[in-house]
């Protein structure tokens, strides 16, 4: 497939021109942009942060491997199983690690399982007739929700400090607009390291915990992992079942959210990667990673936004630069000192950085509708896009922040999802194909 004139210009396709140490530095900023919310999942659930970078790494290589070296996408932890593994084995009143943490894992790695049995659709039946049920007017609104509603976390750790946040959005914006040669391409990681100095300086970080830790560590947390389950005595067989029949359903969202993912990473950089290497091989790797991290006792894996978002700033589209940020982030998984560098990271210096980062996922999805000529004069298509836009905001926002069907619980992007493409099923009106463009709405697929 050819690549988007809008997209190619001024863009990269090929890092390696750019020389090794511009690559590596793409590299850190890629970690850097996954970093905040990666480590974030297992302080919520307990889970080891070090077996969490360990297999945020790995599972972004697998996924590059599976998806033949094409798609520049990171896989990091997923938010969308937190509800999950709080039904099954939620954090302690002392704030420590529940010891039902192996059931839930076992839970997430049957998750990471359906991916495959969709992967195996989208292999049978074409990616063409599958599609017909994601077209840009259910995909756009979603990409917008996903940006929009990751906003609010951006919002409260601005808020720790506005003046260090402003220094790195400040920052981010003249790199990336008046910024020459490698500043450019890198105003991610100078955002970062320019705010986290400010912060340093108006004691807005704790280096307590960096003296205290060790330059070399083993990232194993053996008995939060599902093997655990085998080596520290009797299993509950029944508690098993439970933790699966909980958590599985999750996957049906996560999917969704998947697709949406690619379709946004497809639009940043230009290149139909829901046709090559096909969402077969993105949902195998994806579903791989994340069964494979959870027997390891590390969290659930997911296409990262805030990568996208860093794609979109930087127009460095190579996947070799993802694939660097992987390796580092295996390589400082065996640094304890180095997590407790980045943990002290002042947090509105990643709330300055997300800022932006959810902002460019937003606006991708606004970019996602617009080239595809989606019409809004017809009514079908308004409102397929105010539900979705309606309960992934609002119920990400409501006081509950998710709707409980028994022991499952749905984010607010999980349920528009569904609505979403249920709704364009059931509308008349459908004149959408994936990649046949035809005159006029929403039949336009991405420009490739």
């Amino acid at each position: 497939m050819g690549k988007d004139k809008n997209a190619a210009e001024d863009a990269v396709y090929d890092a390696r021109a750019l020389g090794g140490g511009k690559m590596l530095a793409l590299g850190f900023q890629h970690m850097f942009a996954m970093f905040g919310a990666t480590v974030l999942v297992p302080a919520l659930t307990g889970l080891s942060v070090s077996v969490t970078l360990l297999f945020a790494g790995i599972g972004t290589l697998l996924f590059h491997m599976l998806t033949k070296w094409k798609v520049p996408a990171f896989l990091g932890s997923s938010f969308a199983f937190l509800g999950g593994y709080a039904a099954i084995a939620p954090i302690l009143e002392d704030g420590s690690a529940s010891p039902l943490l192996p059931y839930a894992c076992f839970g997430v790695a049957c998750a990471g399982l359906v991916y495959l049995v969709l992967a195996g659709l989208f292999k049978a039946f074409g990616v063409r007739k599958v599609m017909r049920f994601f077209p840009p007017i259910v995909t756009g609104p979603i990409i917008i929700s996903i940006g929009l509603n990751l906003s609010s976390t951006a919002i409260a750790s601005c808020n720790a400090s506005w003046g260090v946040a402003l220094v790195a959005i400040v920052v981010v914006i003249v790199c990336n607009i008046w910024g020459k040669g490698m500043i450019r391409i890198i105003p991610i990681l100078m955002g970062v390291i320019a705010s986290y100095a400010v912060g340093a300086m108006f004691n807005q970080t704790d280096f307590s915990a960096v003296s205290q830790a060790a330059w070399i560590g083993p990232p194993v947390d053996w008995g939060k992992s599902v093997f655990g389950l085998f080596t520290g005595g009797e299993v509950d067989k029944t508690l098993l079942l439970t933790a699966a029949i909980t958590i599985v359903p999750i996957s049906l969202a996560t999917i969704v959210e998947h697709i949406g993912d690619i379709c946004a990473i497809s639009s940043t950089c230009g290149q139909n990667f829901v046709e090559d290497p096909g969402l077969h091989r993105t949902l195998t790797g994806d579903g791989l990673a994340t069964s494979l991290a959870a027997l390891f006792g590390a969290p659930a894996n997911t296409t990262y936004g805030e990568n996208t978002g860093v794609l979109a700033l930087s127009r460095v589209y190579d996947p070799r630069v993802v694939r660097i940020a992987a390796v580092l982030a295996i390589i400082f998984s065996f640094c304890p000192k180095f997590s407790a560098v980045i943990s002290a990271m002042p947090a509105a210096t990643m709330g300055g950085v997300s800022l932006i980062l959810y902002g460019m996922i937003s606006a991708v999805g606004v970019r996602n509708v617009v080239e595809n000529q989606v019409d809004f004069t017809k009514s079908r298509n308004v409102i397929i896009a105010a539900l979705i836009l309606v309960l992934a905001i609002g119920i990400n926002y409501s006081p509950s922040g998710a709707i409980t069907f028994g022991a499952v619980s749905l984010s607010g992007l999980a349920v528009a999802s569904i609505v979403g493409i249920a709704a364009n099923a059931i509308l008349p009106g459908k004149d959408y194909e994936f990649g046949r463009p035809e005159q006029g709405a929403s039949s336009v697929s991405f420009k490739v």
